[in-house]
């Protein structure tokens, strides 16, 4: 991914982030766990805007592991971090949209979510719980990471229990959490699929070269012969971005519309051409 498109998806996903923080999460006391979740618990119990508490708590945790985590982990952090505090402050400014817990449960674990995959997509980091999670983990190394961001994120839904003196907003905040974690899992997997297509021909020579030619792809020729006519052809092999699929498809039946084209789906692609997402 070029360093162009890697800010502008981090600026994208920060904003959408900050969007559902601002927006539906805090002003509703929703707390999903997290930094943003701590923030929420702040501002209501202390009237510390979410943006300035986030970002605060985030160079906390930075500084105290600056030599744990790295220079590069935590330019990164500060970044995504900083960033997510500006859109949530600025975001905290609009009016209401909805005092219906439930959909603001909804919409603001769907994209919060959202943001928070297209950052990671980017490669940048949100920070939160994930340095907390990080410093933890370096101490008791054996321990998994997803296991201490729950128990993290947990205690900080537990602290809005006692807060907010509330379980029906304990119980929206567990809602908000799984939805967001889910989201998260499905941005990073539909940015991974991919396309591979397999073309009986007998025209490979011709169409592999025109599809090397004219396009970013490598394609793999093969050997092939048809079971029921003994018929000796070409088995071409490719993996394609799903967008790519349609144009590929033409430069074959172009030169052969005989090919026999099939696609079929691929949840993940390392290689020459292809970045993997996580």
């Amino acid at each position: 991914m070029s360093k162009t498109k890697s800010v502008l998806l981090t600026i994208l996903g920060t904003m959408i982030t900050g969007f559902g923080i601002g927006v539906f999460l805090t002003p509703n006391k929703i707390v999903g766990g997290g930094v943003s979740g701590l923030s929420t618990i702040l501002f209501h119990a202390l009237s510390i805007p979410v943006g300035i508490s986030f970002l605060v708590i985030n160079l906390l945790f930075l500084l105290i592991g600056f030599k744990i985590l790295g220079k590069s982990f935590t330019f990164k952090t500060l970044l995504g971090a900083a960033l997510i505090s500006v859109f949530t402050q600025a975001f905290s400014f609009i009016p209401f949209y909805t005092e219906n817990t439930m959909l603001a449960t909804i919409f603001g674990g769907v994209l919060y979510g959202l943001g928070i995959g297209l950052g990671f997509a980017a490669g940048a980091s949100t920070g939160g719980t994930d340095i907390l999670g990080r410093l933890i983990q370096y101490k008791f190394p054996t321990v998994p990471i997803g296991k201490l961001l729950l128990f993290v994120d947990g205690i900080i839904i537990l602290v809005s229990l006692i807060i907010f003196r509330n379980l029906e907003l304990t119980l929206f905040g567990i809602i908000s959490l799984f939805i967001s974690s889910t989201t998260i899992d499905f941005v990073i997997g539909q940015l991974n699929i991919s396309r591979l297509a397999f073309v009986i021909t007998e025209h490979g020579e011709e169409i592999s070269s025109q599809l090397v030619s004219t396009s970013p792809r490598g394609v793999t020729m093969i050997d092939v012969v048809g079971a029921y006519t003994n018929d000796k052809k070409k088995m071409l092999f490719c993996a394609l971005k799903e967008s790519e699929s349609e144009v590929f498809q033409r430069k074959i039946l172009a030169i052969d519309p005989e090919a026999f084209i099939v696609f079929s789906e691929s949840q993940r692609i390392k290689g020459n051409g292809f970045y993997l997402y996580k």
